[in-house]
Order: C-alpha cells, then sequence, then structure tokens
C-alpha cells in the first residue's frame, strides 16, 4: 500500500469538472492530514487525458495516472470501473475521493463490487486515522451523519455543492503515468449508444452565476417570459420545479431540486416556488435566495434570505426596467 490519497477527475470539454474540483479539494484536505501524497486518475478519452492533466497545475497532485486502452471511452462504466479497479490494485492508494455525480457514485460504486470494498457517498468531510471519520448527507441533504469507514481502500464520494473548490498556488503540473488495463470484451459491453443535445443556449444551470427558478405560480410555460428577460439581463440561467417540468413548461434538464439538478449559484430567484424540501434540496446551496411569492408563509420564506410579497409577473418586470434604466444611465 502506498498510502496515497487518489482523486478521480472526470472532464467535461477536455477540462476538470467542477464536481472533480471539489472532489480533488477533499481528497488534498485528507491528503494533507494523513501526510500522503496526492494522486489523481483521470476519467476521459484518451486523446485529451494528457492536456487535463497539465490542467491539474495548482491543485496539489504529484501524480496524474491516464488510462490508456484503444477501445474505452467514457460512455463505457463496466470498462471504467475495471479501469480504475486495477489502477487501485497496481496504486495501492489508502482512499479514493470521487464526485458525487451520477457517474462518479455509479463508477465507484462499480469499483466497490469488483473489490469487495464498502463506499461511503456524499461525504462533506473526511478525518483520516486507523477507520476513517466522515460526515455525510443522507436523505437528500435532509440529514447529517457521522459515520466511521474501515476498509483496505477507503472509497468515498463527496456531495455536490458541499465543498468550495480550493486550488493550490504555486503547485506543478503533475508527472504523468500511462496505465494499459486489461479489459474483457464483457467490460466494453455496456456503453450509451447515443446521447441528445440539450436545446438550451447561453449559461447552463450549473454553472450559472444568477438562478432564476419558476414554479406552479407562473402559471404557464409563456409566464416564464419575464423569468427569461431577466435572466438575459443577469447574465443567469432559468430553471423550474417539479410541478413545472411535470406541467410540461419547461424540459427535465431545466428542473431543480432532488431529481433534478442542484445548483449553487450566487444568487437563486424563486418566483412562484412553494418551496416544498426536495426543491430545496436542489437549491440550498446558493449563497443567497430571494423568494417572490404572493404567500408570506410558504416554506420557501423559511430558506430564503430576502423575501418580496408579490405578484411575480409585476415583481420581474419592475426590476427588468430599473436594470435597464441603470444601464442606461451608465451608457
Amino acid at each position: 500500500m502506498s498510502g496515497a490519497v487518489l482523486a478521480l477527475v472526470s472532464l467535461a470539454g477536455g477540462v476538470p469538472e467542477r464536481a472533480s474540483l471539489e472532489a480533488l479539494t477533499l481528497a488534498r484536505r485528507l491528503a494533507t492530514a494523513s501526510g500522503a501524497p496526492l494522486e489523481a486518475v483521470i476519467v476521459a478519452d484518451g486523446s485529451v487525458a494528457p492536456s487535463a492533466a497539465a490542467a491539474l497545475s495548482g491543485a496539489g497532485v504529484t501524480t496524474a495516472v491516464v488510462v490508456d486502452h484503444a477501445s474505452l471511452t467514457v460512455d463505457q462504466p463496466d470498462g471504467w470501473a475495471a479501469a480504475v479497479a486495477q489502477v487501485v490494485e497496481s496504486r495501492g492508494p489508502a482512499a479514493v475521493v470521487g464526485p458525487g455525480t451520477e457517474r462518479g457514485n455509479e463508477l465507484l460504486a462499480r469499483v466497490a463490487a469488483r473489490m469487495d470494498l464498502p463506499m461511503a457517498a456524499n461525504c462533506i468531510s473526511v478525518e483520516p486515522g486507523d477507520r476513517y471519520r466522515l460526515t455525510r448527507q443522507r436523505w437528500a441533504g435532509s440529514l447529517l451523519e457521522d459515520c466511521w469507514l474501515d476498509a483496505p481502500t477507503r472509497l468515498i464520494t463527496v456531495a455536490p455543492n458541499a465543498v468550495p473548490v480550493e486550488a493550490v498556488d504555486g503547485s506543478p503540473a503533475p508527472a504523468i503515468v500511462s496505465f494499459a488495463p486489461t479489459l474483457t470484451d464483457a467490460d466494453l459491453a455496456v456503453h450509451v449508444t447515443s446521447r441528445e443535445a440539450s436545446e438550451r443556449g447561453g449559461v447552463s444551470l450549473g454553472d450559472a452565476k444568477v438562478v432564476i427558478g419558476g414554479g406552479r405560480g407562473v402559471g404557464s410555460s409563456e409566464g416564464f417570459a419575464d423569468l427569461e428577460e431577466l435572466a438575459g439581463l443577469l447574465g443567469g440561467a432559468v430553471g423550474g420545479s417539479r410541478v413545472v417540468t411535470s406541467a410540461g413548461w419547461r424540459p427535465h434538464a431545466d428542473q431543480i431540486g432532488q431529481t433534478g439538478l442542484r445548483i449553487a449559484p450566487d444568487i437563486y430567484i424563486a418566483c412562484g416556488i412553494s418551496g416544498a424540501i426536495q426543491h430545496i434540496v436542489g437549491c440550498k446551496a446558493a449563497k443567497h435566495i430571494l423568494a417572490i411569492n404572493t404567500d408570506a408563509e410558504a416554506p420557501i420564506m423559511g430558506v430564503a434570505d430576502y423575501a418580496v410579497i408579490g405578484d411575480l409577473h409585476t415583481v420581474l418586470p419592475a426590476i427588468s426596467a430599473e436594470i435597464r434604466r441603470r444601464g442606461a444611465g451608465r451608457a
């Protein structure tokens, strides 16, 4: 056993995803606390992985393991599980830390099954020792659990938007180690055959600093025009509650909540949203929440930093008009 902490890094557009950077941050804290080196294994098509390793400059990673297999793509979960399991057996880390995304949880769960190891999902803090002490989110983030993880290699995923990304200034690019896994036809049999690109343009919900969310109170799909107008002025994105997507007013990709996206903008403006716990799970990582609702007793008011009691179709156009007026004044 090398005793290193190994971080799983997934790529989006050739660069590490935010969730992977969050996992790297927690992995680095764990490595520092235990006096161990921080390594990474890059989950990507081989053609872009080497350049992505250079993107890990400033992350404190000493070694980046690049999986090299001509038939392996990011859309083959069993293949990646086999590859990562072989990397773990080769490198002998004390812990493997991955992003708590659907892909990250699925990948480490498959690795755990292959290696007969336990896995702790959705962690927000880890204390090293003979047994790791973990704090993790349960019940969609409504409960925090303190627990112990005891295993030859600890497999951990990090709850999305729960660990702020921290960079290490002056940290050099990691050394690159190529790893050729041995994969069978069965490992490569399960794969994604196609993907449907989102029709959304502009800023994505996951990356937006400003998110405008609409609920039942918006009234219709046409009612989202006021939200779109304000989002355009603020450089933000528009999302909706489950009720909205179930009614067909917005696509499912726009859903914010337990069964949708979990967002972490600088400000979330919740318009006509009552605030069911399933929705709060998706937006509670926002730095600030502004609720606009005609019901002063709506549950969303209990988590909002600011509130406007009124009709969103009156309030939002007024806000947009004021933004335009101030913009014209500066011009």
